[in-house]
C-alpha cells in the first residue's frame, strides 16, 4: 500500500484542432470525415513511450488523443485534470496554418493555468524551414511559453515528455535537418473509441513520406523532405492486422503519392495476400497523373482493396502547371488515367487550383465545362491557389513584401488571401463558389451516375459523394474535405473576436439551419438517389457512351488540346508518340 501511494500520475492530452467558420464558431461534427493521421501517429509514438517507462516505472502516463472535428476541447477541463494529477502536457498534433489561431485560443488559457503545452505540424515545420525571421505567430505563441515542435516525432517525442514532466521543456525543438527513417518505425494507431467518431470507422498511416517533385505551392517538400522515406510490407501489415483486430477495416492512405512509394508493390501484394486470408480492407489513396505509366499499379492496387484515389490534376492548361512547377503533370496522360482507374471500378477525386495568373473568371469556368465533357472523373474538388506558410510561393511573396492576408484562419485553401494579376480578391473568392456551382449541376451529376452505371465505379458510392460534395460547398459553404455528419455547433466556443450570441438568437438559429440544411440535403438526396435507380433498371445502361469515355483522344477536335499554344503542343507530341507505337509494329511485320 505504502509502495502504490509513491506512484505519480502524468496525464497527456494529444489534441488535433479543427479551425473557425466564417461565423467564428470552430467547425466540428457529430461524426467527421477524414481522419488525422499526425494525431494517430503521435498517440502511437506516446503509449509506446508508456509503455517502456520513459518517464521512470513509478510515473503512470494516461493518454487522451482529442480530434477536435468530433470532439469538444474544454481547456479549463483539461487544466483542471492534469493539476489535480500532478502534472501533464497537451501537445497540439499536426497543426496547419488555418488551425493555428484556433490553437492560440485553446492554448492561452492552458497557459494561464500553468499548464505545459507544445504545438507541433505543418504550421510550425513550414515557417522554420522556409522563413529567414519568425513569424509573428510563433513569436507569440513562444512569448507566452509555449513550446514548439519542428520536424517529425518518432525517436523525438520521448525527449519532450522527459522535459515536460522535469519541468524543462525548451523553446523550439527542431528536427527539420534530422528526418527519421519509417522502416519499423512505430505504427499509427487510435483507439477504437475514437475511430468510431469518423464517419465508416476510418483509420488512417502513412506508407512513405517525403515527395521528389517541386510544386512551388507545396509544403511537403520542405517538411517532409524530397528524400522519400518508407514503410515495409511487414509494417503495414502489422498496422492492418492491428487495425483489424480494433474493428477496422477501412484506411486512409495519407502518402502523398503513393505512387512514388519504391515498395508499392510489395505492399500491395502483402494486402492482397491479407485479402486472400479474409482479412478484408478498403483503402483510399493519392496519386499522380503518371501511375497508370507503372507496370502493374493501378491493377495491383484495385486487387489489394483500393477503391477511391485522388488525384492531383490541378489544371489542364499546361502554361498554369508550368508556372506551379507542376511539370510532372502532362494534359496527355488525363484521359488514359482516369480511365483506367475507372476500368478497376475505382472512384476518382480529383484536384483542381483555381487563381493561377492567367485564370479569368471566364477561362476557369470554359475549362470546367470542357473537363465535365472530356474528363470521365467522377469528383472534382476546387482550392484557391494559396501561399501556404512552408511552400516555395510563400517564401517568396513575404521576402518580396507581397500584401497577404494576416489571418492565419482563412489558409483554408477556399478564401483568398492575396492579389491576383486578372482578378480582385471579391471576384477571385465568387469564382471558387462559381466553381463548384459549375461542376456539381443536377445535369452533370446524372451524367456522371450514367458513366458509373457503364462499367464503372459503384453507382450509390458515386451519387452519395456527388450529393455530399455538393450540400458542402453550396449548403454548408465549406471545404468538402472538412465537412461530416450532422454540424455541431457549441454557442460559446466562439472565436475570441467576435461577441458571443444571446442563446435565444443562437439556438433557433442553429436548430433552424440544422433542419434547413438537412432538409435540402434530403431533398437533393432523393432526386438523385431517384434518377440513379432509374439508370440501374434500365437495361441499355452499361451501353451508354459520351465523349468523356471514348478509348482515345482525339488531339484534333477535342477543346483540351485547343485552349492554348501549349495546350496544341501537348497535342501534337502526345500524337506523334501514338503515331511511333503503332508505325513500330507496322515496321516491324513490313521487315518479316
Amino acid at each position: 500500500m505504502a509502495e502504490a501511494t509513491k506512484r505519480r500520475r502524468f496525464l497527456l492530452f494529444l489534441v488535433k484542432p479543427s479551425h473557425y467558420d466564417d461565423d467564428g464558431y470552430v467547425i466540428q461534427w457529430w461524426r467527421s470525415a477524414l481522419p488525422s493521421n499526425s494525431l494517430a501517429c503521435l498517440y502511437g509514438i506516446a503509449r509506446d513511450a508508456m509503455e517502456s517507462g520513459a518517464l521512470g516505472p513509478d510515473v503512470d502516463v494516461e493518454i487522451f488523443a482529442l480530434d477536435e472535428t468530433n470532439t469538444r476541447i474544454r481547456p479549463d477541463l483539461i487544466a483542471k485534470q492534469i493539476k489535480e494529477a500532478g502534472g501533464g502536457l497537451v501537445g497540439f498534433a499536426g497543426v496547419q496554418s488555418n488551425q493555428f489561431p484556433r490553437v492560440m485560443d485553446v492554448a492561452r488559457p492552458l497557459r494561464a493555468a500553468g499548464v505545459p503545452v507544445c504545438i507541433g505540424g505543418f504550421h510550425v515545420s513550414g515557417c522554420l524551414a522556409m522563413l529567414s525571421e519568425t513569424p509573428d505567430s510563433l513569436k507569440e505563441a513562444l512569448d507566452l511559453g509555449i513550446s514548439l515542435f519542428a520536424g517529425e516525432a518518432e525517436g523525438r517525442f520521448v525527449d519532450v515528455l522527459q522535459d515536460a514532466a522535469a519541468g524543462t521543456l525548451k523553446p523550439i525543438y527542431n528536427y527539420l535537418n534530422d528526418l527519421p527513417g519509417l522502416e519499423g518505425a512505430t505504427a499509427p494507431m487510435l483507439p477504437r473509441e475514437r475511430v468510431s467518431r469518423n464517419l465508416g470507422m476510418i483509420a488512417s498511416f502513412d506508407a512513405g513520406r517525403g515527395c521528389p517533385f517541386l510544386c512551388s505551392f507545396c509544403t511537403i517538400i520542405n517538411v517532409q523532405g524530397r528524400k522519400s522515406r518508407y514503410r515495409t510490407a511487414d509494417d503495414i501489415e502489422q498496422i492492418v492486422r492491428s487495425n483489424q483486430a480494433n474493428g477496422v477495416r477501412y484506411f486512409f492512405i495519407t502518402d502523398d503519392n503513393l505512387a512514388r512509394n519504391r515498395n508499392w508493390e510489395q505492399i500491395f501484394d502483402r494486402l492482397i495476400q491479407l485479402r486472400q486470408e479474409g482479412l478484408n480492407s478498403r483503402f483510399v489513396i493519392q496519386v499522380d497523373t503518371a501511375c497508370h505509366k507503372i507496370p502493374r499499379f493501378i491493377e495491383k492496387a484495385a486487387a489489394a482493396g483500393v477503391k477511391r484515389v485522388f488525384i492531383g490534376l490541378e489544371n489542364i492548361d499546361p502554361d498554369n502547371l508550368i508556372a506551379a512547377k507542376k511539370k510532372q503533370n502532362h494534359i496527355a496522360d488525363y484521359r488514359e488515367l482516369l480511365l483506367e482507374w475507372r476500368k478497376h471500378r475505382c472512384i476518382t477525386y480529383c484536384g483542381y487550383i483555381i487563381g493561377f495568373p492567367n485564370d479569368t473568371p471566364e477561362s476557369v469556368v470554359r475549362r470546367i465545362e470542357i473537363i465535365q465533357r472530356e474528363l470521365p472523373l467522377d469528383i472534382l474538388q476546387f482550392s484557391c491557389l494559396t501561399p501556404l506558410p512552408g511552400c516555395e510561393d510563400h517564401a517568396k511573396a513575404v521576402a518580396a513584401g507581397v500584401d497577404i492576408d494576416p489571418d492565419l484562419n482563412k489558409f483554408d485553401l477556399e478564401h483568398v488571401v492575396c492579389d491576383h494579376p486578372r482578378m480582385t480578391r471579391a471576384e477571385w473568392q465568387e469564382l471558387y463558389h462559381t466553381a463548384f456551382r459549375t461542376y456539381y449541376t443536377d445535369a452533370h451529376m446524372k451524367t456522371v451516375i450514367r458513366r458509373a452505371a457503364a462499367g464503372g465505379p459503384r453507382v450509390d458510392t458515386v451519387a452519395f459523394l456527388l450529393v455530399t460534395f455538393w450540400a458542402a460547398s453550396n449548403l454548408y459553404h465549406i471545404y468538402p474535405l472538412e465537412a461530416g455528419l450532422v454540424r455541431r455547433k457549441v454557442r460559446r466556443d466562439r472565436r475570441p473576436t467576435l461577441p458571443i450570441e444571446n442563446p435565444f438568437v443562437f439556438y433557433p438559429k442553429y436548430v433552424w439551419d440544422l433542419l434547413s440544411i438537412h432538409g435540402q440535403a434530403a431533398v437533393k438526396l432523393a432526386k438523385i438517389w431517384w434518377f440513379m435507380r432509374q439508370v440501374v433498371k434500365d437495361p441499355n445502361a452499361r451501353t451508354y457512351t459520351d465523349e468523356a469515355l471514348q478509348a482515345r483522344d482525339d488531339y484534333d477536335h477535342q477543346e483540351m488540346y485547343q485552349l492554348s499554344e501549349s495546350a496544341r503542343a501537348a497535342a501534337a507530341k502526345a500524337k506523334r508518340i501514338e503515331e511511333h507505337k503503332h508505325a513500330a509494329p507496322a515496321r516491324a511485320d513490313a521487315a518479316e
